[in-house]
């Protein structure tokens, strides 16, 4: 694999801290964009320091909604809050990270005759009507609800991607993303795996929303990366389903968590919020057929590390 300049927006997130990783250990060199809004340079932990004196990683304090002009030869479009806790926060700045700050990436990739690679979510497919979801599925999504700032921003940076690559011959690759968790997650992202393990950890009971019917499949952060790098790295365009199809439902997640912490668990409910999905599994026959990829880390495995990672996390907050 040649050695090329590779550019990742939200490159100190949680998803994206890992990903400058795994490019920087395949020898490319890597440009971090943020602006740590939710991420932040701690993620990239006691790796920093030897990947700037490398010579090879940059990390750069910017916002997509504003230009930029990097010389790359690949882009990692990353950058846009993903917990509803963190999108709903300022709904409008989200949008324009979605839409203006794709519309910008999209200029500089043209511009700089390279490939882009946009982030895209399972939250394109709404709360579905079809199960599993496949990639030709054009979903059930409210276009005016508290979540619409995300899912119908990242539906709009999909249709920038597809007009791009038609009208101007743009390479370019869609994944959808669904769940995944693992280390570098934040303590207060909102999302469930997050929210479940700091509860459990806390001594608090684990707030499940409904009756805990509703499902999930979760995929651990490196399954993810590898699907990304697949994907960038082949002929396809997408878009993509990346993931994990074990389905499970929030109880069942319950169930793995107090194997993971070792003793039963409290639970307290609430009202379902509004247009969150009730199933959410993706058909992984595209990514299994075109891209040979696999999730490897079992649900069991994954918890674990990811416990793990939050008793640290926790003690560090605490201090």
């Amino acid at each position: 694999m040649s050695r090329k300049t590779i550019l990742v927006t939200g490159g100190a997130g949680f998803i994206g801290s890992h990903l400058c990783l795994r490019l920087f250990d395949e020898g490319h060199r890597v440009i971090c964009l943020d602006n740590c809004f939710t991420g932040s340079i701690d993620n990239l932990g006691e790796r920093y320091r030897e990947m700037v004196l490398s010579g090879r990683f940059e990390f750069v304090r910017h916002d997509v909604v504003d230009p930029i002009k990097i010389e790359v030869d690949q882009i990692y479009h990353l950058a846009c809050p993903a917990s509803p806790v963190h999108y709903q926060h300022n709904p409008v700045k989200t949008i324009k990270t979605n839409v203006i700050g794709t519309y910008n990436m999209l200029g500089l990739a043209k511009r700089a005759f390279g490939r882009m690679f946009q982030a895209s979510t399972s939250e394109v497919y709404g709360d579905p009507a079809v199960h599993p979801q496949p990639e030709d599925y054009w979903g059930n999504v409210n276009p005016i609800g508290i979540r619409s700032c995300y899912d119908e921003g990242k539906r709009v940076a999909e249709t920038l991607m597809f007009d791009y690559h038609r009208q101007h011959k743009l390479e370019i690759r869609v994944a959808r993303i669904f769940n995944t968790y693992g280390p570098n997650m934040a303590v207060n992202d909102g999302r469930v795996m997050s929210n479940f393990i700091c509860q459990a950890l806390r001594g608090e009971p684990l707030t499940v929303y409904g009756d805990g019917s509703q499902t999930r499949s979760f995929c651990y952060v490196s399954d993810l990366v590898d699907g990304f790098v697949r994907l960038m790295n082949s002929n396809e365009t997408g878009p993509i389903n990346l993931g994990n199809d074990r389905e499970l439902t929030m109880l069942e997640l319950v169930n793995a968590i107090e194997k993971a912490v070792g003793r039963k668990l409290a639970v307290t409910n609430k009202p379902l919020p509004q247009d969150d999905p009730k199933q959410r599994q993706p058909d992984l026959t595209k990514a299994r057929t075109l891209l040979g990829y696999e999730p490897r880390v079992s649900l069991e495995d994954g918890i674990r590390r990811t416990v793990d990672y939050f008793k640290k996390a926790l003690a560090v907050s605490a201090s």
